[in-house]
């Protein structure tokens, strides 16, 4: 199944720019995924189980290297705004 997923974070600092960028690049790493970012949120396309796994390793990275942060995401399963 295809899916969609719209990501933002929201870290719990004032230097927030660089915290962000990071996990952009993270994100980009899974070329499996179609990756876009825009200026409020960022977009996966892709298999919604690798998805998934992608933003559930990503989030466990950013808390690794930079502690807490919220992150507010949607999901929206079966949908490929390329079909």
């Amino acid at each position: 199944m295809q899916a969609t997923i719209e990501i933002s974070m929201y870290p719990l600092t004032d230097d927030y720019i660089p915290l962000i960028d990071a996990v952009i690049e993270k994100l980009n790493s899974f070329d499996v995924l179609k990756v876009e970012t825009f200026t409020t949120a960022t977009t996966l396309v892709g298999d919604y189980d690798t998805a998934m796994t992608a933003i559930k390793e990503t989030i466990a990275w950013s808390y690794d290297q930079f502690g807490t942060a919220v992150f507010a995401a949607k999901i929206i399963p079966g949908y490929d705004p390329q079909q």
